[in-house]
């Protein structure tokens, strides 16, 4: 069984309840979502977020809480060289890792950080500080922070799976601390995932343990091989090709761990205002095996939707 799902979003009046619906309307058994718009650190209280009520349906869906992922926000950098923006980060997040528990969740996907011209090796040993606070703060959520590979953007660190490696080494609690594998931002890093995915994998394994993947990014990506950019294209339609892609959601390494689709809402092409969620086609080619390239025109026949933000 394909363990698939996207990122749905979470707001209005069903919250966390309409997060579930949307996963299940497109055919998925794992979703992601943000607890709160990712640009800011606005949040709702969990009395809000209708939990009970999204519990009960992914029951009823037979959809285990553990393929329930939550990211953190963007705008929060465990890095940053000021010391009240960091104080802020570990408080900020300590209190989504509680939501993240709260929600049932069991994993939280953290982008590392940047370290603003301060130093691979300064934003390294900030972040691991930080995820230590952090941790410590929460000692009975049981919940697990997923560090995710970069692409290698600006100052961003875990770009490769040695500075990934440096990072989870000073990590106290390593019960609960893991990684989160995305393959655009990979490839972008310039691992060749196209070419050699299996090696890919090996040098993975060696360096940093495969068995640290808890999540992975099913993405394919707008630009050539490490390119440094992380700019996700839909599924089929970008330099990894369908194929590849296809591989690696039934690789036998992956076959526990719960894919997630990050790829970009479609466009009409008539109303740039307008835009539609590609996720219930793209799950079903993966599933299937079969690459339509006429699917960008079925996904536009559909009922558009609200793009959660990224």
């Amino acid at each position: 069984m394909l363990i698939i799902g996207s990122h749905v979003s979470m707001g209005g009046s069903e919250q966390f309840l309409g997060s579930v619906k949307e996963a299940l309307s497109y055919g998925a058994n794992a979703l992601m979502v943000y607890t709160g718009a990712p640009q800011n650190t606005l949040r709702l209280p969990l009395s809000r977020l209708r939990i009970p009520e999204a519990q009960a349906l992914l029951r009823e869906s037979e959809i285990p809480l553990d393929r329930v992922i939550v990211h953190a926000p963007y705008i929060v950098n465990l890095a940053n060289p000021g010391e009240e923006k960091r104080q802020f980060a570990i408080d900020f997040l300590t209190q989504e890792v509680r939501r993240t528990a709260a929600m049932g969740g069991k994993i939280i996907v953290l982008h590392p950080g940047a370290h603003m011209n301060e130093g691979s090796q300064e934003g390294i040993r900030r972040i691991a500080e930080g995820i230590n606070r952090i941790l410590a703060n929460t000692p009975e959520s049981g919940v697990t922070i997923a560090l995710e590979g970069m692409a290698g953007k600006g100052t961003e660190v875990g770009r490769s799976f040695e500075e990934m490696k440096n990072l989870l080494d000073l990590i106290s609690d390593q019960s609960r601390v893991g990684t989160c594998f995305d393959t655009c931002h990979t490839h972008d890093a310039g691992y060749d995932v196209v070419g050699d995915f299996d090696g890919v994998l090996a040098e993975f394994d060696r360096i940093v343990g495969l068995h640290r993947i808890r999540v992975v990014h099913l993405n394919d990506s707008k630009n050539p091989r490490e390119a440094h950019k992380d700019r996700h294209a839909n599924i089929g339609f970008g330099f990894l090709g369908f194929d590849v892609l296809h591989r690696i959601a039934h690789h036998p390494v992956f076959a526990k761990i719960p894919k997630i689709l990050e790829t970009p809402y479609v466009p009409d092409e008539s109303d740039p205002k307008r835009s539609f969620p590609p996720y219930r086609w793209e799950i079903s080619m993966l599933r299937e095996g079969k690459f339509d390239p006429d699917v960008l025109k079925l996904i536009r026949q559909g009922e558009p939707g609200e793009e959660p933000e990224d």
